[in-house]
């Protein structure tokens, strides 16, 4: 298992948390990690001109992290 998906399911074991929990959870952790990957960055805003796609393709991505935020369930 990778080292970063781990530490997610470390992070989300509380004593409290009934299993069921604990699986949503995990995989809320492991969907908002996805995102902040993808999601861009104030740089990227900032530059957005100077990239491949320019300000059309800044509002693309950021209307697909839209997607998989709705699609998931993630706020």
């Amino acid at each position: 298992m990778n080292e970063r998906i781990r530490e997610l399911y470390y992070e989300c074991q509380d004593e409290s948390q009934s299993t069921e929990q604990c699986y949503q959870k995990f995989a809320e952790l492991i969907v908002q990690e996805c995102i902040d990957i993808v999601k861009p960055t104030e740089h990227h805003e900032v530059w957005a001109e100077d990239y491949v796609g320019g300000l059309e393709g800044l509002e693309l991505l950021d209307n697909r992290v839209a997607k998989l935020k709705e699609h998931f369930g993630v706020e």
